[in-house]
């Protein structure tokens, strides 16, 4: 097991991308720590580990909420007393343009899709430098590297956390802490429903993949939590500040 006897949070675990990445680090041996702003979510991901022979623990968190980051990152420590893998995953879409987004939107993009990654990180780096080591994976999205279509929030604030990863891995590189940013393209879970109803519906949106999409498909969310432990494990000793691009080819074509 590339993770065993490693404590791993992970916030947005109760869906999609976050649920398969808690699923596939726990697995490999890690201890999970399953964090989503439904406690209901987060313990059916808890109840599929557990039951797979796994290890974890669920811990109702609104990332957006700094109190609750903070007793996010007590539970782990009290639990194990170390914190070796952050994936810092939980996000929103808001769709439209400039003139369509209005500030709350903007707003609500920039606390959720920015700075609750940049809290929970300056959470758990004292802890990760003190011990020598650690890996944090921040979730961006292939619309960090390249840009979409009337999602003005959405861009930029995947494009501001790239580069908020980066300066954190410059920052942090000598204390032997990677960061990461996971940038995934189309994965068919709910979270694409703003983009869903931005591009005209369901039969639109496959339109598109098709089309679009070198490989012609979506992603399945096992897809990408393999990516995920990657840069979780020590696969990826060497690898800090970078954006790793999962879409099938998208921004390339």
């Amino acid at each position: 097991m590339i993770l065993a006897g490693r404590v791993a949070i992970v916030t947005g675990a109760g869906s999609g991308i976050g649920r398969a990445g808690a699923i596939a680090m726990a697995r490999e041996g890690a201890h999970v720590i399953a964090a989503d702003i439904s406690a209901a979510r987060a313990e059916e991901t808890v109840r599929l580990i557990v039951e797979a022979g796994g290890s974890a623990e669920a811990v109702e968190t609104d990332v957006a909420d700094d109190a609750q980051l903070r007793r996010l990152v007590e539970t782990a420590l009290a639990a194990r007393g170390r914190i070796d893998i952050l994936h810092s995953h939980a996000g929103i879409q808001v769709e439209g343009t400039l003139e369509q987004v209005d500030p709350a939107g903007m707003d609500a993009s920039w606390a959720m899709n920015v700075r609750s990654h940049f809290m929970l990180a300056r959470l758990v780096m004292p802890h990760m430098r003190a011990r020598g080591r650690g890996s944090i994976i921040v979730t961006s999205s292939n619309s960090g590297v390249f840009y979409d279509k009337e999602m003005i929030a959405y861009t930029t604030s995947k494009h501001a956390v790239i580069a908020m990863v980066r300066q954190i891995a410059i920052d942090y590189g000598r204390y032997n802490v990677r960061v990461n940013a996971l940038c995934p393209g189309w994965v068919d879970t709910p979270f694409n429903e703003p983009f869903i109803r931005q591009m005209g519906g369901r039969a639109a949106i496959e339109a598109y993949v098709r089309e679009k999409i070198p490989l012609g498909r979506w992603a399945r969310a096992e897809e990408v939590a393999e990516a995920i432990l990657f840069l979780a494990s020590d696969r990826s000793s060497f690898m800090t500040g970078h954006a790793l691009v999962l879409d099938g080819g998208e921004c390339i074509a």
